[in-house]
């Protein structure tokens, strides 16, 4: 996620400039048909081009406040995760008396956020992270997940033999959660812990079990596609019609004036319509860019960092001083 102040101004453009390039060629299309080939019928009343901007913003602004709200919940899913992390640090600490079992289980449950920050990057056929605008800006920082296997992330926190196995398994993080489960238990069986104890761990690994499915259903349930197409439709279709509403506009200006503007107002056309189309297709994109908070985008919740930051709390919880070092970068995942 981008942590910085904002975008430049500058980046904003380059990560738009495809789009810009296709507006400027449908802004000259209609002013050369009229000023160079004479076809000056070939235009559109500005009150239609107004009706379809009208609707095309209630749509745009219907997609960014849906597609927002799916970034906030994400952001709160992973608040909440970091929340019950902590507590599982210290529960871990405070129950178990011996500090190389409650090592394992914390070192367990860090494996279990490796696992699932690996599992929400996987890609998905709607996602836009490899897109080319993306793509290009993507080189401005690194995705950890992309980075690094699974297999080697995980060889930080699991014994060597229990990895093999875990890597052939379809949901890795559930599996942990249930080996988090079976050392419970046996810990209970043993008399390391009390019964209370022991159903406080199991309500942990339920709420745990709870914000992994619903980190879960953002990631493979995207924005609905009929919305989604429709908001593009909307957006290219305006983008069409409005060089030639203000093609006619400004040749009917042009003709009110003289000088060496007389006659030649229509190429205005071009410029405003470029301007005025681009704050649209800039929207679309945007809203584009936030719909899927996992993915990988500059825009993601930084599920990276909180698993750092997290990894951090915890092993501070134990006294260790090996401690994995924060993303110094703006873009941070």
């Amino acid at each position: 996620m981008h942590l910085g102040k904002s975008y430049r101004l500058r980046e904003f453009i380059i990560w738009t400039r495809r789009k810009i390039y296709v507006l400027l060629a449908l802004g000259l299309a209609p002013v050369l048909l009229y000023q160079v080939a004479g076809l000056q019928w070939l235009t559109l009343p500005l009150s239609v081009v107004s009706l379809l901007g009208t609707a095309t913003t209630f749509v745009v602004g219907f997609k960014n406040v849906q597609t927002y709200t799916r970034t906030v919940e994400a952001q709160k899913i992973w608040m909440s995760i970091v929340s019950a992390s902590r507590y599982w640090g210290v529960i871990t600490h405070n129950y178990v008396g011996d500090a190389e079992r409650s090592t394992a289980l914390v070192q367990r449950h860090l494996a279990w956020l490796t696992a699932l920050r690996y599992q929400l990057r996987e890609a998905r056929p709607w996602e836009t992270v490899d897109s080319r605008p993306n793509a290009e800006y993507r080189k401005q920082y690194v995705i950890p997940e992309r980075a690094e296997s699974l297999e080697a992330a995980l060889s930080r926190y699991l014994p060597p033999q229990e990895i093999p196995a875990l890597m052939r398994t379809d949901d890795k993080a559930a599996q942990l959660l249930a080996m988090q489960g079976n050392a419970a238990r046996q810990l209970l069986d043993e008399g390391a812990v009390t019964a209370s104890e022991y159903a406080e761990f199991n309500s942990r690994i339920r709420e745990l079990l709870d914000l992994q499915g619903q980190a879960e259903r953002i990631k493979n349930f995207p924005y609905p596609r009929q919305y989604a197409i429709i908001n593009t439709l909307f957006v290219r279709s305006f983008c069409v019609a409005l060089p030639f509403g203000l093609t006619g506009q400004f040749a009917q200006i042009g003709q009110d004036i003289g000088g060496f503007m007389h006659g030649q107002m229509a190429w205005l056309a071009v410029p405003f319509s470029v301007i005025i189309s681009w704050i649209y297709t800039s929207l679309e994109q945007v809203g584009e860019s936030t719909e899927n908070p996992f993915e990988g985008s500059a825009n993601d919740v930084p599920i990276s960092r909180l698993s750092t930051m997290i990894e951090r709390d915890l092993k501070q919880m134990a006294g260790s001083a090996d401690l994995p070092a924060l993303p110094a970068t703006v873009i941070v995942l």
